[in-house]
């Protein structure tokens, strides 16, 4: 079997393509081994087990995932690379490729045609140039994903775990908690990989299996909400959400605020996402939206 995470066999698979590595799809190849392991480990995938990978570059991550899931679809947008891909894999019965914008592809059409009643899982070393994105489409699009287990710039993944009231806590990370339970599994520095990145990676898992979404009425004037209330983090509570609701008299917005958090001037990233969530009703109850 060949060693994809040898930099000497990486080159002459680059050499053979007839290209370099291509920056502007995040094509950069892990080669550390015990890295592959606790990726593989940390999303408690066995044979029962359907899995999304995100831009599998030259298969490194996705030869251990085959041998541990029952079945592999891995979406890539380089044409060129989906073509080695199909190739270099075609002994294995479990694994397919498809040669497409994973922004774009509907995931839930994936795991009904690929999975059937299988359990699903997203395992993946993201591309960073789209983490964010991909990660809420992830959650967002009503795929049956039991966890996401996905390598991403080590900044990114500390906001997506933050803690309420630390500089990294945002509206993503109120998103990310909405769907899941995100936990940091390790970091990984840049010489892990070839090319070798300029930032500090991470591997997170968001735990959605275990995860209870909590109950809100409006799910969609939560998020505006809390959208408002990072749009300029210097600005109180209030002041946020006082652009979104022009028709609210502002002390109207500061009893709101005050019966939620007894500070009718804090600030947004000093709330919990229960207390937005709580927010939320009372505004729309208000509006009866």
């Amino acid at each position: 079997m060949v060693d994809l995470t040898s930099p000497t066999e990486i080159k002459r698979i680059m050499d053979g393509l007839g290209r370099g590595f291509n920056k502007s799809l995040g094509q950069n190849f892990l080669i550390d081994k015990n890295v592959l392991s606790e990726i593989v480990s940390a999303s408690g995938i066995d044979k029962s087990f359907g899995v999304i990978e995100i831009g599998p570059g030259i298969g490194t991550l996705t030869q251990e995932l085959l041998k541990k899931a029952g079945k592999v679809v891995s979406i890539e947008l380089d044409r060129q690379i989906a073509g080695y891909l199909q190739k270099a894999f075609a002994f294995y019965d479990n694994f397919k490729i498809i040669n497409a914008d994973a922004l774009k592809i509907d995931l839930k059409e994936i795991i009904k045609n690929e999975f059937g009643d299988m359990p699903c899982a997203v395992v993946a070393n993201l591309p960073y140039y789209i983490t964010t994105p991909l990660i809420m489409k992830f959650l967002e699009d009503g795929a049956q994903f039991e966890s996401i287990t996905v390598m991403i710039q080590k900044e990114v993944a500390k906001r997506l775990e933050a803690k309420c009231g630390t500089k990294d806590y945002g509206a993503i990370t109120l998103a990310v908690n909405y769907y899941s339970n995100p936990e940091i599994i390790t970091e990984v520095p840049p010489h892990c990989f070839m090319p070798a990145p300029k930032v500090t990676s991470a591997v997170i898992k968001l735990d959605v299996k275990n995860h209870t979404v909590p109950y809100v009425s409006n799910k969609e004037e939560l998020f505006k909400i809390i959208k408002a209330s990072f749009g300029q983090r210097r600005k109180t509570l209030v002041n946020g959400l006082s652009s979104l609701y022009p028709n609210l008299a502002k002390e109207q917005l500061k009893s709101i605020i005050y019966d939620v958090a007894n500070n009718e001037n804090i600030r947004g990233e000093q709330l919990s996402l229960e207390q937005f969530i709580q927010i939320c009703e009372n505004i729309v109850k208000i509006f009866a939206i």
